[in-house]
């Protein structure tokens, strides 16, 4: 494999092979430990419908933008998780990329041109167990590796929308350094958070009526709003932190 940086939450990554791991098993978890305190994950232009409803969807910094929903203001909170890294409600939606680990597609090497399904051998969920399903049943996947690959390649599509998105987002030059500013009740200041990309709503609403049809007609125009219905979740989540107690000690922004 590579040596290219391993995505979040991967320890590492290994080739799914009918050979290596004929008899291998996979079995349903209830906790994702991995989430405890992690308080962004990156998510697809498909799920920003469902993901406004419970978090705030948002923007890496830098060139390679992303969209990312919050599950937590500050570096190391997780509103929705316990400490057993189990969800704190079970109606909560739950982002694919979450979803997809410990598998995903990925290149066996730099030149290779298709993408294996591959898994972090690090992972609870997947091994040489006695119960769970089987991945392979005489040398062929089974049906529980078909539906997993079929979901990463859902993923993978997903992910290519994305980033034609954020292609054309990036054209638009609509993306503007993003501030929230919350002032708690008795709170000597407010707590600032910064370190994000937003939608100016201004270049939004100034947009000629010609761009506005374009983007409609795309989809894109939806998205861009579902994104700034989001955000006012960010005094939910601050809140939350504060009934749990995590609250940060300094003036917080959130890490790139």
């Amino acid at each position: 494999m590579a040596s290219a940086p391993l995505p979040l939450f991967y320890n590492g990554l290994e080739p799914l092979s009918s050979e290596t791991h004929a008899t291998w098993r996979v079995r349903p978890q209830d906790s994702a430990p991995f989430l405890i305190g992690q308080h962004a994950v990156p998510i697809t232009v498909d799920e920003f419908p469902l993901v406004q409803r419970h978090m705030p969807i948002v923007f890496s910094v830098g060139e390679e933008s992303v969209p990312i929903a919050l599950m937590g203001l500050n570096e190391g909170v997780n509103v929705f998780i316990d400490d057993e890294g189990k969800l704190r409600d079970t109606t909560f939606y739950v982002p694919a990329y979450i979803r997809r680990y410990p598998y995903m597609l990925a290149r066996l090497r730099p030149d290779a041109q298709e993408l294996s399904l591959c898994f972090d051998p690090t992972a609870d969920s997947i091994g040489a167990f006695d119960d769970g399903e089987p991945l392979f049943s005489d040398g062929q996947p089974s049906e529980a590796t078909k539906a997993i690959l079929q979901f990463n390649e859902t993923f993978e599509q997903a992910g290519g929308r994305t980033q034609a998105f954020m292609k054309e987002l990036k054209e638009t030059e609509l993306l503007m350094d993003g501030e929230v500013t919350i002032q708690p009740d008795g709170a000597a200041q407010p707590f600032v958070y910064r370190g994000f990309q937003m939608i100016n709503e201004e270049k939004l609403a100034d947009l000629r009526g010609d761009q506005m049809r374009k983007m409609g007609k795309s989809g894109m125009l939806p998205l861009l709003y579902a994104h700034l219905f989001s955000l006012s979740l960010m005094r939910e989540i601050f809140a939350r932190q504060i009934q749990l107690g995590q609250m940060p000690q300094a003036l917080p922004q959130l890490p790139n």
